[in-house]
């Protein structure tokens, strides 16, 4: 197996004849290159309405205006006007503004209400003015070309930053200042790739420019800016606007609108290959249906199914798997692999699921966004149902039709971290759904799906695909904890629904979608445009997430702008900006912040929208700060009648104190609209993060007070503070109201989120690092630290994995305001805990600025699984961690393919092993020693399978020291005996490393690798 030599990206095109290097409609032919050629003085001047033609000798610029903001300048250098998208990408804009011109003696101006465009004489050069004189971009020389490029060069300003240029892979969430983009096919689907290009920027002057044409484009925002597109022509629109959303909402208005989704289309979806399946065995198309009960039974979400995801698998029984994915709440998906010419026939059997291949760029991007829009029509023009298609490597006028989907990765840490940016950075080019696979089509574990999944649940559409991966991938298939933890976080997305739903609708009239860059809502911060925000995101205007993307139970570098921020899970509030490190975060939490002000909409306790009745309640999570709101949009979530008038809107009003005591009121408007399905009455429920008691509720008089959780829960109508829940939640029912009505909730002598007293609440944390046996008694360490009072009469307890056993709880007499105490609490886990990573929430009950508060804090502890004795195979023992640089690190066998125990057997310089670790660099295995073990002997190459390739440096590492490390060892190498002392050791590491940059057949094998032990 020669895992490494094999590059997907040139396989796949050379599956699909793509082996030429792209060009597109317009590039020029190869030839003599001819020299650089810069307009010149401008000869000839005519107006004609909003349209302006200038002449400068045998060059000829038009320049027409589509709005009082938005306008086209055009350069033909010999002339003659060309225009390769036609009506393509740019939509009917309706009538052209007024305009006027005047004369001026170095210059002439072309104005609207809102902007001037200066177009200077000697030579003819642009400059795009404000109507109160404030410049938004100035070229520092005329339009160049030659016969291979058109380029605008453009003056940067001193704070200049510049966002866009669609999906461009690990970048784009902040500025691309200093930095040189490409805009174009490259099927690089990694990190510094750029599928689904846009050849639109937008820059913080207020700004944005969008290239019309299908030749790829190059931007370097270096100083002076230089914008290239691949063609002997020039042809761009310019928008001026206050803000980047404006700009943004401009550009979308010429190119269009992003569509609407189906509601399913936001639940996570399955991909895979059912018929004939050479990684799966045989079989049938029906056995889709199989899969789908995974779902059911798991009690998880699932909105739909590609059953034919792969080349060459097909499908049979079409209209029958439709039928038994409806009964199953999902609808039916195909891979459009051959093309889309039996659409209207498949989604009259059912589809409702287009999703493209990169075949459809073959001939160009005009061929993919033709496919694209001509699948998103399929499923319209034969059935009742929204057009709904996933397309890689798309254009501008994609986002009208399709999902932009980031293509074949493989699942790893890196994956996590690369596709943060991304997929936030796509939103600044109008591409409203952005998203790639869960853990992505090839390898991954059971950590980093977990991992991937749960931030993807705060993207707007996702989905996971199985066929091409050494094992299936839905999220059920790993066992405990991470089937749990899969279904907490599909069911949180499914809870949020009435949200994202409603920021799919908004982005249908704005042309913003939902998943922003920082820099997006918080546009004068200046670390929101910086590395400090390149891991994170906003999904709408109230969730900050920030993904963990590294093998730990801990996020550093979490940056929160101005504003109060609750941590989702512990109630804890913060108050930026601020930049938060060591934020705890085991496996099953996902660090999420919420802005204070935020009231978000949910459908509580569902697995599908589908289980939603005329009596289910809509549920109201307020965060109150100050005045605010927020509009849920609904429909009937399938049809297109919404795009006739019928849906309904209703806004949600939040008065609070800007921050401690107060009342606090919800005032919930009338649903205005209607729809099919509209609930004409429904209950409301409510969490209001007060942090603090409130002394009444009020709702057309005073709501009874529940005095216990369980008496809230039976109960129909009344309220109950819940001061164990995320710091204090007073929660609320209704009973079944009027949607047609209006109605107020009155929170009295409360505060606002965090408490009268903010900063009075304790914090918890636990140190980093903790240990315990499976099965002996350990300690676990808390801190509690006191805010601006002291804490008095602290009882703090632990919250442990079922099976495991804690001692009484530790107890403060008091923590001084501004101190931390350390408390130990004794716990035992279950004698079959398995090893690693254990999650515990700690919990503190305390008095604080005279009120009784309640602290929570989730972390992590590692349990260990006991210490081998006597002489123990490193292959026989427990790995603590297992990283591998492809593949899975093999026990016995070399390293094999993507799949566990495929590898062949362990060979050095021709000698043949039974014991020993198969890796591939870069690879680290870790194994508790417990300080039982004296010495680590090995045998130590590169697998003869490999034929001399190869370049990697073996070391053993203990407690983060380095005992040993070897010489450079290749494929030719003599196999290296190791022979270190561990004397005490808790902790060893195998580490081998790549030591040429090429990743190359580096199967680097611990042959014979044994422990001796007391």
């Amino acid at each position: 197996m020669q895992s490494s030599t094999r590059i997907r990206t040139a396989a796949v095109a050379a599956l699909l004849g793509l082996v030429a290097v792209f060009t597109g409609p317009g590039a020029p032919e190869a030839g003599a290159a001819e020299p650089d050629t810069t307009v010149g003085d401008l000869t000839g001047f005519s107006a004609d309405g909003a349209a302006y033609r200038l002449e400068a000798g045998d060059a000829e610029a038009r320049v027409s205006f589509a709005s009082a903001e938005t306008f086209r300048i055009e350069l033909a250098p010999d002339g003659a006007f060309s225009d390769p998208t036609g009506d393509d990408i740019v939509l009917p804009q309706g009538t052209p503004p007024r305009t006027r011109w005047k004369e001026r003696d170095d210059r002439y101006e072309l104005s609207t209400a809102e902007v001037t465009l200066r177009a200077y004489k000697s030579p003819l050069r642009f400059a795009l003015y404000r109507a109160d004189g404030t410049r938004l971009w100035s070229e520092s020389k005329g339009l160049s070309w030659n016969g291979e490029r058109t380029v605008q060069t453009l003056d940067r300003g001193a704070d200049e930053q510049f966002y866009g240029a669609g999906m461009q892979n690990g970048r784009g969430n902040t500025s691309h200042r200093g930095k040189t983009v490409e805009v174009g096919v490259d099927y690089d689907w990694d990190d510094g790739g750029h599928p689904n290009s846009v050849p639109f920027y937008l820059s913080s002057a207020g700004y944005g420019v969008f290239r019309n044409t299908y030749a790829p484009n190059t931007y370097a925002f270096t100083d002076p800016v230089t914008t290239s597109a691949q063609e002997k022509r020039f042809d761009a629109y310019y928008f001026a606007g206050d803000s980047a959303k404006d700009v943004i909402g401009q550009y979308t208005k010429l190119t269009g609108k992003p569509f609407l989704p189906p509601v399913y289309g936001l639940e996570i979806g399955d991909a895979d290959c059912y018929l004939h399946n050479a990684n799966r065995g045989e079989r049938r198309t029906l056995d889709a249906l199989k899969v789908a009960d995974g779902y059911v039974e798991n009690d998880m979400p699932n909105g739909w199914m590609l059953v034919n995801d792969g080349y060459g698998c097909g499908y049979e029984d079409l209209g029958e798997t439709a039928e038994g994915l409806r009964a199953r709440g999902m609808q039916l998906g195909l891979w459009t692999e051959d093309g889309i010419d039996k659409i209207a026939d498949q989604v009259r059997a059912g589809q409702r699921v287009a999703k493209l291949d990169v075949a459809w760029v073959g001939e160009g991007y005009k061929f993919a966004l033709d496919g694209c829009k001509d699948a998103y029509r399929g499923i319209e023009d034969n059935s009742d149902a929204r057009g709904f298609t996933y397309a890689p490597e798309s254009w501008s006028g994609a986002q009208r039709c399709g999902v932009q989907w980031s293509g074949d990765q493989y699942g790893t840490w890196d994956y996590i971290r690369w596709q943060i940016p991304t997929y936030a950075g796509a939103t600044m080019s109008g591409l409203a759904y952005t998203t790639g696979d869960v853990d992505g089509i090839f390898g991954g574990s059971a950590k980093t799906y977990t991992r991937d999944l749960q931030w993807k649940m705060f993207l707007g559409t996702t989905m996971t695909m199985d066929g091409w991966a050494a094992s299936d991938k839905q999220p059920f298939r790993y066992g405990e904890p991470y089937t749990s933890i899969n279904r907490d976080y599909l069911k949180l997305k499914e809870s949020l629904l009435p949200y994202q739903y409603s920021y799919a609708h908004e982005a249908t009239k704005t042309g913003v979608g939902m998943v922003r860059p920082l820099v997006l809502e918080f546009p004068d911060d200046p670390k929101a445009a910086s590395d400090a925000a390149k891991y994170e995101f906003m999904s709408g205007e109230d969730f900050l997430v920030a993904p963990v993307y590294r093998d730990s139970a801990e996020r550093d570098g979490i940056y929160l702008p101005k504003g109060t921020w609750t941590d989702y899970w512990s109630g804890r509030t913060y108050e930026g900006p601020t930049t938060v490190d060591d934020y705890a975060a085991p496996l099953d939490t996902l660090p999420l912040f919420v802005r204070g002000g935020a009231a978000v909409p949910m459908w509580p306790g569902i697995r599908s929208y589908r289980d939603r009745t005329a009596d289910s309640p809509l549920a109201w999570d307020v965060y109150p700060r100050g005045k605010s709101s927020f509009t849920l949009y609904e429909d009937d979530g399938v049809t297109r009648q919404h795009r006739a008038g019928e849906y309904a809107t209703q806004t949600a009003e939040v008065d609070a104190p800007v921050r401690g005591a107060g009342d606090v009121t919800v005032r919930i408007g009338a649903s205005e609209g209607e729809f099919s399905g509209k609930q004409t009455a429904r209950p409301y429920e409510f969490s209001v993060h007060t942090g603090s008691e409130p002394g009444a509720v009020q709702l057309r008089g005073k709501l009874p007070r529940l005095d216990s959780g369980a008496a809230y829960r039976a109960a129909g109508r009344g309220w109950w503070y819940d001061r164990d829940d995320r710091g204090g939640v007073v929660k609320i029912k209704t009973g079944k109201l009027s949607t047609g009505k209006k109605f107020a909730v009155r929170l009295k002598d409360t505060s606002a989120v965090g408490g009268r007293d903010a900063a009075a609440t304790a914090a918890l944390a636990a140190p980093a690092g903790q240990e315990v046996g499976a099965g002996a008694e350990s300690t676990v360490a808390v801190d509690v630290t006191a805010g601006t009072a002291d804490v008095t009469d602290a009882e703090v307890t632990l919250d442990v994995p079922e099976g495991w056993r804690v001692a009484r709880p530790a107890t403060v007499d008091r923590v001084p305001a501004g101190t931390t105490r350390r408390v130990e609490l004794s716990v035992t886990p279950a004698k079959d805990a398995a090893a690693g990573e254990a999650g515990i929430t700690a919990v503190a009950r305390y008095r604080s600025a005279g009120e009784p508060r309640t602290a929570v804090q989730r972390f992590a502890a590692a349990v260990m699984p006991p210490p081998p004795t006597g002489e123990a195979w490193a292959s026989d023992l427990v790995w603590l961690k297992s990283a591998n640089g492809y593949g899975p690190a093999e026990r016995d066998r070399s390293n094999g393919e993507s799949g566990a125990a495929d590898g062949r057997t362990l060979t050095l310089a021709g000698k043949t092993y039974e014991k020993g670790i198969g890796t591939h660099a870069d690879s680290e295995i870790e194994v508790y020693l417990g300080g039982r073990c004296t010495a680590f002997t090995a045998d130590v190459g590169i697998d003869d399978e490999i034929n001399g390739y190869g370049e990697v440096a073996f070391s053993v590492e203990a407690d983060g020291k380095v005992l040993w490390t070897s010489p450079k060892v290749t494929g030719a190498s003599a196999t290296v005996p190791v022979d270190v002392g561990l004397d005490g050791a808790r902790h060893v590491r195998l580490r081998v490393t790549d030591t040429n940059g090429s990743k190359t057949g580096d199967h680097g094998d611990w042959a014979a690798a044994r422990f001796t032990c007391s």
